[in-house]
């Protein structure tokens, strides 16, 4: 699972206090350990998506958009909060996305999600509708990219969710150059100067940033 950067006492008194993930998603995070070994830090963490599926709840979106689905978690969480809207995943893996489909099947919300397969920056230029709610969640270096291509497809009001945006913590440390580390910094200073959205970035897991467009 994604590491906090609260300290371990903190973090376990946010998860003691948040309501419970149901048993089909503590499945779902098990098999993914099991089936994914060290990726399955890639799956967010319980008290995200108890978020994401708050956030959902809260905008009401008609088209929904993630970008980087892995095992289906996040998706799940998204799917289980939408009251008519569709969300549209997009991702490079069949392997992986195979296990989402399965859950997003047992939890009654398969009929309430598109997935397309391929290169996200291909597959979401070709994706033209307006967008209310989106959740990014891939490959770091391509983030400035999939950030443009969803911030313009966003509707005025808007919001993008981004992970892994605090990268540990690493970002706030001047000294840290190593690539992935430096990838996120410049994303999000490339986020901070848009004068097209508001951002906020909360210390929720490994730093989620809200985005909305103005």
């Amino acid at each position: 699972m994604k590491g906090n950067l609260l300290g371990p006492n903190v973090a376990q008194y946010i998860l003691d206090h948040t309501t419970k993930p149901d048993p089909l998603l503590e499945a779902l995070a098990k098999e993914t350990v099991a089936a994914t070994g060290d990726s399955a830090g890639m799956q967010i963490t319980a008290d995200q998506g108890r978020l994401l599926t708050m956030i959902t709840q809260l905008v009401a979106p008609d088209v929904a958009v993630e970008v980087g689905t892995f095992t289906g978690y996040s998706s799940l969480c998204i799917a289980r909060g939408l009251s008519g809207g569709t969300l549209h995943c997009f991702d490079v893996s069949e392997e992986w996305t195979s296990i989402a489909r399965r859950y997003w099947e047992t939890a009654g919300v398969a009929d309430r999600i598109t997935l397309t397969i391929g290169p996200a920056r291909d597959t979401l230029a070709a994706f033209h509708e307006r967008v209310d709610l989106a959740f990014l969640d891939a490959d770091k270096p391509n983030y400035p990219a999939y950030y443009e291509l969803l911030v313009d497809r966003l509707r005025p009001g808007g919001l993008l969710m981004v992970d892994n945006t605090l990268w540990k913590g690493r970002v706030a440390d001047p000294a840290d150059n190593e690539p992935a580390t430096v990838v996120m910094r410049e994303f999000n200073d490339l986020v901070a100067e848009d004068p097209r959205v508001t951002v906020v970035v909360l210390p929720v897991a490994d730093g989620l940033t809200l985005v909305r467009k103005n």
